[in-house]
């Protein structure tokens, strides 16, 4: 057995057996407490604000340096360049060094203390994520006023790279040539060794407990980006094992890339179109390799919780117009934002819910707060003139709902018109698919619009009324339930008696139990992670419709969800084992 074995959150998938070796450990920067006198607060404000424009100009070359293929984390380096201007930051900063006398490295520890006292009281991932990047920004200031800024080491061998955090200015200027897989202390799911590890193609696991006081520099160590498992002096035994995964799993790999770029199609011509979701911007370059014929599902929530200030329309129009013109000519679908007032409650105050996910969210929280939806459209509809661009609205629940959305809709394409502002018109417009109620109405609404999308992890857990983060009910949540099925049935079958397109995203898009059973229900298209595309491109090209039909009436015959899975998994074992051996390990989790 290995010495130790700890966790994190698995990133990127793969495995890694090699040397550890340590770009830094948190040892923490020695901030010295000084009280100025009024003479000296003059030249301590010049000294912060030489320290920061030295970081800046670190970054800025940083940026000039930037490899292709690592081209996509310029935006990441845009964050970090936006954090020195700050004025929550270093404003704060300035403010406490004139305040209250003391020396700028205390007063940038107070700054970021006073932060992480709203950021960590809010129930958001991507907020308190935020906080690692305004950490590394504020350490690289205080090293440079404490002139304790280290050059990187040089790494003579493969590696595998462990650090307390990555920096983009760090990873942009390893050799990474020789790192064989991430690990680091801070992180998550979005954070930024996450996606430079998938751009890469390399594992990683990020928020790894007890990383630093549990290993050193040159022991062997697996890194199991599947489990997000790091052993320590691993035994003969478990290096034969992974080894052997590590091959079969490369191996896997290589087959499935190899045709990830034909289409989507069946033995028997039945072809679907596989797009992506995504999040951030950073990650289309993993939509192109992965073979994603476009972007299903562009979740804009993203450059609103990622920042202390709302975007202005510029911002979102160049972002916007970037994406599509990135992927054009494919298909580049943007999700109106999609968040409740909880998760913003550190930009306009917090709003007293009983329960927010049956509250003000989605389409709700966007017609209560017009401003912000308008400033989104018109960005949308500007970026629109690229000529790829649909635009989709959330969790729209009833028909008088989505004319009113419409109809403002209209009225910003108006305003656009008088202002001589280039824009298009004739974008299609759709609605996720994802309430009860718009289930039951789906004939009413497939008549207003030009798409529908079923969001199926939301449908799922109304329909079931479970929360399937909820450790005590998250067993009911079940994508065969008879009900989830026919609800699935109904939107597939009033969507195409209208003559509109019906996609579907969410986890049972990158489910191989649940794509056959989705193929003969005969939707248009399917949106997933990125990672999981080759993988559900395979089993599309290898399976028939004949055989999808047949499995699709079996299931919807029976009346027991237990029934229903040991049918669905016994097809898909008989017909599909190479790739079960690795494909549940690619899906990561969709919000």
């Amino acid at each position: 057995m290995a010495r130790k074995v700890i966790g994190g959150i698995p990133v990127s998938s793969g495995i890694a057996i090699g040397k550890a070796f340590f770009l830094n450990r948190r040892r923490g920067l020695v901030r010295p407490r000084l009280v100025l006198s009024s003479s000296e607060l003059k030249d301590e404000l010049k000294r912060l604000e030489l320290a920061i424009s030295s970081v800046a100009q670190e970054m800025e070359e940083v940026r000039k340096k930037i490899p292709a293929d690592l081209k996509e984390h310029e935006a990441i380096l845009n964050s970090h360049l936006m954090i020195l201007k700050d004025e929550k930051l270093f404003g704060q900063a300035k403010r406490f060094i004139q305040e209250q006398q003391i020396n700028a490295e205390w007063a940038i520890e107070k700054a970021v203390f006073e932060l992480e006292k709203i950021f960590n009281a809010l129930d958001n991932e991507y907020i308190r994520q935020r906080l690692q990047d305004i950490n590394l920004v504020a350490d690289k200031v205080v090293s440079v006023l404490l002139g304790t800024q280290k050059t990187l080491p040089k790494i003579s061998q493969r590696v595998i790279l462990l650090a307390h955090d990555l920096a983009p200015t760090d990873t942009v200027l390893l050799e990474v040539d020789k790192i064989m897989a991430f690990a680091t202390t801070m992180g998550g799911k979005t954070s930024h060794a996450g996606i430079m590890a998938r751009s890469l193609q390399i594992p990683a696991v990020v928020g790894v407990e007890g990383l630093e006081e549990s290993i050193q520099d040159g022991d062997l160590i697996i890194l199991d980006g599947f489990e997000g498992k790091i052993l320590i002096e691993p035994s003969e035994e478990e290096l034969t094992r992974y080894t052997d995964l590590r091959y079969q799993f490369e191996a896997y790999q290589s087959l499935i890339m190899r045709y990830c770029h034909l289409p989507a199609e069946t033995i028997d011509g039945y072809q679907v179109k596989v797009f992506a979701n995504i999040e951030l911007f950073e990650e289309v370059t993993s939509v192109i390799d992965k073979g994603g014929e476009g972007i299903g599902l562009y979740r804009t929530e993203y450059s609103f919780l990622n920042r202390n200030q709302l975007p202005d329309e510029d911002q979102l129009f160049e972002e916007y117009r970037d994406l599509a013109s990135i992927m054009y000519p494919c298909q580049v679908v943007i999700r109106t934002l999609d968040i409740g007032s909880d998760k913003v409650d550190h930009l306009f105050g917090q709003i007293e819910e009983a329960n927010p996910a049956l509250g003000l969210r989605g389409i709700r929280f966007c017609q209560k707060y017009k401003n912000i939806f308008r400033t989104q459209l018109r960005a949308i509809l500007r970026a629109g003139i690229v000529g790829n661009i649909s635009i989709m609205f959330p969790m729209i629940s009833g028909l008088h709902e989505l004319r009113e959305v419409k109809k403002f809709y209209l009225q910003i394409q108006e305003e656009l018109k008088k202002e001589g502002l280039d824009f298009n018109p004739n974008i299609p417009v759709g609605i996720m698919i994802e309430v009860p109620g718009a289930v039951l109405i789906a004939d009413l609404l497939a008549k207003e619009v030009d798409f529908f999308s079923i969001g199926t992890n939301d449908l799922i857990q109304y329909s079931l009324g479970i929360d399937r983060t909820n450790k005590h009910v998250s067993y009911l949540y079940q994508p065969l339930h008879p009900a989830v099925l026919r609800c699935i049935k109904h939107v597939v079958d009033a969507g195409h008696r209208a003559g509109i397109e019906v996609s579907l995203c969410g986890e049972m898009a990158a489910d191989p139990f649940c794509v056959p059973i989705l193929m003969g229900m005969e939707v248009d298209s399917i949106s997933l992670t990125p990672q999981a595309i080759p993988g559900i491109k395979r089993i599309i090209r290898q399976a028939s419709m004949q055989e999808c039909k047949k499995l699709l009436r079996e299931i919807l015959a029976s009346d027991d969800v237990s029934k229903s899975n040991h049918i669905v998994r016994e097809m898909i074992f008989s017909r599909f084992p190479e790739e079960l051996t690795f494909f549940t390990s690619l899906v990561d989790e969709e919000k």
